[in-house]
């Protein structure tokens, strides 16, 4: 038994027993090793779970003990995985292998052999080649102690995950944002083009429903021009005289109701404004109304072609009480008014929005600075009627009851009831802001200037030939284009006496050679003729025109006419 055995060499299992496994599972055989000592077989027990007492024949001596390293440092755990034939566990961390050895003489104790000195395998056997485990260089071969936190597994958590998952929220939440943003932004582009685009048809369904698109007519609309629907229009007027009962004049102004439109106006009339008596004599209407205002209403309705519905005389103290009844007025001033202590007048501060009481609204109605032309205090007189309209009642009846606590007695033609009515209309249309006041313009002799004529008599007043009181004489306005105002004088004679309604058209702005007599209505042709051979003039000098007065039939004298 000298010779050391091969324990994996299957004929020498013939001869000896199986005395165990080795780390592989292999069998191994040899005698029978005796029972190890108690320390030995307590160490297996506790570290191992092995219990090798069924074959306690051979002594201690006779057994070797390794302390094999663990299979994961020798081929790691892929390499026990790929190793033929087995599918022990890498974590394993000890096994012992029995090594047969020579008895030594002595029968005490018997000293291992080193593994160096191990005789070579006898001949005809087959050696099986058992793997030595690596480890690592440095470190001992017995003793070892290994931990979980040796080995990195692929699902261990990494420390810089969060931060990584952290970076890749806050990087989409930034783009979700950016995102958001855009929708918002093309949303907005959306609303603001819809927006503008309803806008913009809205408009042009307003202009097509007036008439005023020129390349597009509305269904039934007359197709003769703006002019001829303007006169069309169904209007409410007055006539206002305001007397200064302190000072003395008179200032004189339309308040217009636009039933059609919806829409109110005040029309200031200038006292130069030339008008004809009830004799069919020339006055101004300044004078007129000084003078008493009889026919003063009939002699505007010749000259502008209006049909005037009543004359409100408003005296000075009454417009005081007025103003005092609505709770005083805010008028935008123009300049400031000072005291009058003589007439008891109070100051008027001037700026924007100035709060007024009813003296100091009726001082500056009826200022006039020194130097100023008639227009500025007939200006003064618009804003502080405008202002007064606004603080009028809607109700009708409600504006009936100021009226009548005005204290005032009224034209026979114009009670409180129809006077508070027309002012309530107008009220509304001053609060919402659809009013204007405008200036008719006159030239030093008192005719209207052309400018006037088109748009202030024609489209605010809607003057026009066909708005003479029915019955009435045919109206026939006449400028002097020949530079003699006798030659004016004795055809306005003429045409007084062939019994047509004289309308004072003044002067042209230079000399004509030849007459012209022009009108607009072609019902108007023949009477046009009429007037003609009224004046001695050819029938040839009679065309259709613009009239450049507000007359059925306009006479432009040229220095071809002789008077009789």
């Amino acid at each position: 038994m000298n010779e050391r055995q091969d324990p994996y060499d299957p004929y020498a299992a013939q001869e000896q027993q199986l005395i165990g496994y080795d780390a592989y599972g292999r069998p191994v055989y040899g005698q029978v090793p005796v029972q190890p000592a108690a320390p030995a077989q307590q160490y297996e027990q506790q570290q191992y779970g092995c219990d090798y007492q069924g074959y306690g024949q051979q002594p201690p001596q006779q057994q070797q003990y390794y302390a094999p390293q663990p299979a994961a440092q020798e081929y790691g755990q892929q390499d026990y995985a790929q190793a033929p034939g087995y599918g022990y566990d890498t974590q394993q961390t000890q096994q012992w292998i029995p090594q047969q050895v020579a008895p030594q003489q002595a029968p005490e104790q018997a000293a291992p052999e080193p593994a160096a000195a191990e005789p070579p395998a006898p001949a005809g056997r087959r050696t099986a080649q058992v793997p030595e485990p690596r480890r690592p260089d440095g470190e001992p071969e017995a003793g070892r102690d290994y931990r979980t936190e040796m080995f990195a597994f692929i699902d261990q958590p990494d420390e810089d995950s969060e931060d990584v998952i952290d970076w890749l929220k806050f990087t989409e939440s930034r783009t979700e944002r950016r995102e958001e943003a855009r929708r918002r932004g093309r949303n907005r582009v959306v609303a603001l083009i819809v927006v503008l685009a309803l806008f913009v048809v809205g408009g042009l369904g307003y202009l097509w429903y007036a008439g005023k698109l020129p390349f597009l007519d509305r269904p039934g609309q007359d197709k003769s021009g703006a002019t001829a629907a303007a006169g069309a229009q169904k209007r409410d007027m007055i006539v206002v005289h305001l007397h200064n009962t302190k000072k003395g004049g008179t200032s004189s102004a339309l308040l217009v109701d636009n039933v059609t439109t919806k829409q109110g106006a005040t029309v200031l009339l200038p006292n130069a404004l030339g008008v004809t008596n009830q004799d069919g004599s020339a006055t101004a209407l300044g004078k007129a109304v000084e003078e008493g205002g009889l026919g003063t209403r009939e002699a505007l309705d010749s000259v502008l072609g209006t049909q005037i519905g009543g004359t409100w005389r408003l005296d000075t103290p009454f417009l005081e009480n007025l103003v005092e009844l609505v709770g005083g007025i805010e008028v935008d001033t123009d300049t400031a008014v000072p005291a009058d202590d003589a007439a008891k007048t109070p100051a008027v501060a001037q700026g924007q929005k100035q709060s007024l009481s009813g003296p100091m609204a009726v001082a500056y109605a009826t200022y006039r600075g020194q130097g100023e032309p008639e227009t500025k205090q007939l200006e003064r007189v618009g804003k502080v009627l405008q202002a007064v309209l606004r603080k009028v009642p809607s109700d009708p009846k409600a504006a009936a009851v100021t009226v009548e606590s005005i204290g005032q007695i009224l034209d026979p033609a114009l009670n409180a009831q129809t006077l508070g009515a027309l002012l309530a209309r107008l009220g509304e249309h001053a609060k919402v802001g659809a009013y204007r006041t405008d200036l008719l313009a006159v030239k030093a002799d008192g005719t209207l200037t052309d400018e006037a004529n088109k748009k202030v008599v024609k489209e605010v007043l809607g003057g026009s030939v066909a708005a003479a009181q029915p019955g009435a004489s045919p109206r026939v306005g006449l400028k002097d284009a020949t530079g003699d105002e006798k030659t004016q004088v004795a055809a306005k004679a003429t045409l007084l006496n062939g019994g047509y309604t004289f309308v004072d058209g003044g002067k042209a702005d230079k000399t004509a050679a030849a007459s012209q007599i022009t009108y607009q209505d072609d019902a108007q042709r023949d009477r046009a003729i009429e007037v003609a051979k009224t004046l001695g003039l050819p029938e040839t000098v009679v065309k259709k025109a613009e009239n450049v007065v507000n007359a059925e039939v306009v006479v432009i004298l040229g220095k071809d006419y002789k008077a009789s």
